[in-house]
């Protein structure tokens, strides 16, 4: 029988052109061509190994015309805080000094070793700003991220910012990575598929091989690009090796340990040396190979078979399973021999400790030691996570049990640090499990406490603080004292808060706590002031503002924080300044900022990782929805936080008011004030919706108790727009015009136009009822321009039909909102308002986490939108009044 004669294949790694893959050539084609339009985007390929994610990175690299920078995971550097930024920004030393402070001494300090990096996100902020400013001489900029999955976790974060926030730049980010181990939430990915037979059969056709072995390469490899080139290249080596139940990644493994094993002793040894150090141009690695008597000159045979490639002292696998497959053929002896060699041979204390890991064979504490300030220093350069790991190998590694637990909290808080809840648990649990000393458990307290919190369950977080201050040293209990009082606070346990405040009998704000859980404001209030007044800025005066209801105060400090929060780059701690700074906007009749502000503030969390804060945020622009009528978007935000209790009780009760559905606005708040958080300021502030929905159905008796209480509480903060509000409750129930007259005094000292507009409203009804339409008129109209402002449309129907029961039924209320606002996205709205008070471009970039030219596009978005032409027009808008498109999306 005839066949076809098999001719020399080509070398492995010399595959000519891709095949398969011309829808995503096409993409990122795209990408390039949108970029040299100014635009920017970002994609992540997603695919198994040997898919052809770094083929396509080369393909990319290769565009004419463009500049290009390329940084590449390395599953051995993953423990080493910034060695990818160290990559990127190596070549690009030059450009570092030309950034604004704070971001020029972020990354100075990751080229030059510096001891901390700050905040992690001002480092994708200061990426974000580099990447930008190389892309002004409009050549498309391509960052090239090969193997994300093995990014280190600060390399990981800023890059991934930066991806998260390019828009108008003229750069592309494309990220190849595995289909696991690389969180990329938020941009766009494209997953490899598998190559179909015609595409197979092309990839192989410079093989010469006969058609009957072909067909079984392709079938055996599956339409995985590695796997052809390598079944195709072994041609003569039986295909299959009788395991059809590996994966396509394990039998190319397989494939590629068979071809190791191949070699000759002393170049196996080498290639595990170079394996065991995972960094192709280590300083140490030939120094080690030395000390075990192989060299350079060793790797000629792994070389010629396509294996490893070697540029001068620089050595690199092929294909990352290369280098899984030299590893894994060296038996345990050889690989320790080979670890500790590099251990001895490293100048890098972090690289030293990672290899004394690999090769101890049991308890070392030693390496512990070395394990554990290794971690300190991921610590100090804002790598939790990797600190974490750290910590925990130590732990592992730490002959004595109270050592062992000491090491798995410290690895616990930095798992939450990083925000891994789950993780941080386990490891205080097995923290918890090694020791019974009461002194050590309570040091690890606060972790537990935490992680039951971040749970959703503050209140045994709050109990075991209580339970172990006693053990802790002064300073610690007190501490521990002050945040169980805070967690007890906010999820209604009395009890905790009592305790709390018997563990610290001269502490006003517990105290104050204390007392007002159990309704006495009298005494309490004052505390809770006189700690505000010591609070001083930050965000402990802002909370402690809010506990007592000083409006005021609150959006001065919270707006401080917010200008300090941005002056310094502190993005991480924005979100929840953020929150704090739209619930006053909200407060002040200021939707539209309230809107931009949770949008800023949302996609930072996202970006950052912080998930659990979008649903405190969305609870904001529930309330919005609420006071608009806005039934869907109201339930669509707060139903999914009902749990978390009073907040958005108080929520979905204002927009059941609003809709006239009194019974339910009085069954919802009413099963609030049974639960046990009655002494919440958000339950009191809604006192006055409670009042009028059992007016309204004619059973005051039931808000009689909630006034009760919220009449002594407001006396006792004595806030103007409090003190209003039970004025106008004490009218609703009373009849007396008096109350009326003295809640709208009171309302000229506040802010809270809702409020206002609503005591205008009932006073106007009250009016209207004693037949005095003139003056009823004059306060209903005022109500009217409130609320058509706000654009509360239940109430704005409400007047309406007031008014015409008063024989005055207005034409359909005109719209104060700025010519074409409604098509302003929040970022425009944000931008814009910068501009008009005088910041620069390059100034609005630094305090939004932008780019200087997406600044500038949104700004020319914005302006035809808004009838004007330059920024000088800005000034005679009023920006106080914009609205923004779609609610908050961007």
């Amino acid at each position: 029988m005839s066949h076809t004669q098999e001719t020399e294949p080509r070398p492995m790694w010399e595959a000519g052109p891709l095949h398969g893959r011309d829808a995503e050539s096409a993409a990122l084609d795209r990408l390039v061509a949108e970029a040299r339009e100014g635009r920017s985007g970002a994609l992540v390929l997603r695919g198994e190994p040997g898919m052809g994610k770094s083929a396509l990175l080369d393909q990319l690299a290769s565009v004419p015309d463009a500049r290009v920078l390329r940084v590449g995971g390395v599953e051995a550097e993953t423990s080493l805080a910034c060695a990818g930024l160290l990559q990127l920004l190596w070549p690009l030393q030059d450009r570092i000094d030309t950034l604004p402070e704070p971001q020029a001494e972020v990354l100075r300090a990751v080229v030059l070793g510096g001891s901390r990096v700050a905040d992690r996100y001002t480092t994708g902020l200061a990426v974000l700003t580099l990447l930008a400013d190389l892309a002004e001489d409009r050549r498309p900029l391509l960052c090239l991220v090969d193997d994300a999955q093995w990014l280190d976790q600060v390399t990981a974060d800023a890059l991934l910012f930066a991806a998260r926030r390019i828009a108008a730049e003229g750069v592309v980010m494309v990220f190849a990575a595995r289909d696991e181990g690389f969180d990329a939430h938020g941009l766009p990915e494209w997953r490899l598929p598998r190559l179909d037979r015609d595409a197979s059969a092309r990839l192989l056709a410079g093989y010469g091989l006969a058609p009957g072995r072909r067909n079984a390469v392709i079938d055996e490899a599956d339409g995985n690009p590695l796997a052809l080139l390598v079944f195709g290249h072994a041609r003569r080596h039986p295909v299959g090796n009788g395991a059809p139940h590996l994966s396509i990644a394990d039998r190319v493994l397989a494939a590629f340990r068979a071809r190791i094993a191949a070699l000759p002793e002393r170049t196996r040894l080498m290639t595990l040396i170079i394996a065991a150090e995972g960094r192709s141009d280590s300083p140490g690695l030939l120094t080690a190979a030395g000390s075990l008597g192989v060299g350079l000159e060793d790797l000629q045979p792994a070389e010629q078979a396509g294996l490893v490639a070697v540029d001068g002292t620089a050595i690199a696998f092929r294909h990352p399973l290369i280098r899984t497959a030299a590893y894994q053929s060296g038996v345990l002896a050889q690989r320790v021999l080979a670890h500790r060699a590099l251990a001895e041979a490293s100048s890098d204390p972090d690289c030293r400790a990672r290899h004394g890991a690999a090769a101890a064979t049991g308890p070392d504490a030693a390496v512990a030691e070395e394990l554990e300030q290794a971690a300190e220093r991921a610590r100090t350069r804002a790598a939790p996570a990797i600190a974490a790991g750290l910590y925990r190998q130590a732990a592992d590694l730490t002959p004595d049990p109270s050592g062992r637990a000491r090491r798995l909290g410290a690895a616990a808080t930095t798992a939450l640090e990083s925000g891994d809840v789950d993780e941080a648990g386990d490891l205080v649990s097995r923290a918890e499990r090694l020791t019974g000393d009461p002194a050590a458990r309570a040091w690890l307290a606060p972790v537990r406490a935490a992680v039951e919190f971040e749970r959703g369950d503050p209140v045994t977080a709050a109990r075991i603080l209580i339970e172990h201050a006693p053990d802790a040293p002064p300073d610690t209990a007190e501490g521990m004292a002050r945040t169980a009082a805070t967690y007890a606070w906010f999820s209604g346990d009395a009890a905790s808060v009592r305790e709390a405040a018997a563990l610290l009998p001269l502490d006003p704000a517990v105290q104050g706590m204390a007392f007002v859980v159990d309704g006495d404001h009298g005494r309490g209030v004052p505390l809770l002031v006189e700690a505000a007044s010591r609070a001083g800025g930050g965000m402990a005066g802002v909370y402690a503002a809010a506990f007592v209801g000083d409006d005021e105060t609150m959006l001065s400090l919270v707006t401080a924080e917010a200008e300090r929060c941005r002056r310094e780059g502190l993005i991480g701690a924005l979100p929840e300044v953020l929150q704090m700074l739209a619930r006053s906007q909200v407060l002040e009749g200021r939707h539209r900022d309230a809107e931009a502000s949770v949008a800023e503030a949302e996609a930072i969390a996202w970006d950052i990782g912080l998930r659990r804060r979008v649903g405190r945020l969305e609870l904001v622009l529930a309330r919005i929805a609420a006071v608009e009528g806005d039934a869907d978007r109201c339930f669509g935000l707060a139903e999914p936080t009902v749990d978390s209790g009073v907040s958005a009780s108080c929520v979905l009760s204002l927009l059941d008011l609003g809709m006239g559905r009194h019974e339910r606005a009085l069954d919802r708040l009413e099963a609030a004030w049974a639960g046990p958080g009655r002494h919440m300021t958000a339950l009191l502030a809604s006192t006055g919706d409670q009042v009028e929905a059992a007016v309204r159905l004619g059973v005051p008796e039931r808000a009689a108790e909630p006034l009760r209480l919220f009449r002594s509480w407001a006396e006792a903060v004595g806030q103007p727009w409090a003190r209003a509000i039970a004025s106008r409750c004490e009218g609703m129930l009373t009849g007396e015009e008096q109350s009326y007259a003295d809640a709208l005094a009171l309302h000229g000292q506040s802010g809270r136009p809702f409020e206002r507009a609503r005591t205008e409203l009932v006073y106007g009804e009250w009016l209207r009822r004693a037949k005095r339409r003139t003056e009823a008129r004059a306060h209903l109209r005022a109500a009217l321009e409130v609320f058509d402002r706000l654009r509360a449309a239940p109430w704005v129907e409400r007047v309406r039909g007031e008014l015409g029961a008063n024989g005055d039924a207005p034409a359909s209320a005109p719209s104060v909102s700025t010519r074409g606002s409604e098509l302003l996205t929040p970022q425009e709205l944000q931008v814009v308002r910068l501009a008009a008070e005088g910041f620069s471009s390059r100034d609005i970039a630094a305090r939004l986490f932008l780019s200087r030219r997406t600044v500038e596009h949104h700004l020319y978005k914005a302006y035809p939108k808004l009838g004007v032409r330059s920024r000088g027009e800005l000034v005679r808008l009023d920006l106080g009044t914009l609205r923004v498109a779609g609610g908050t999306s961007v």
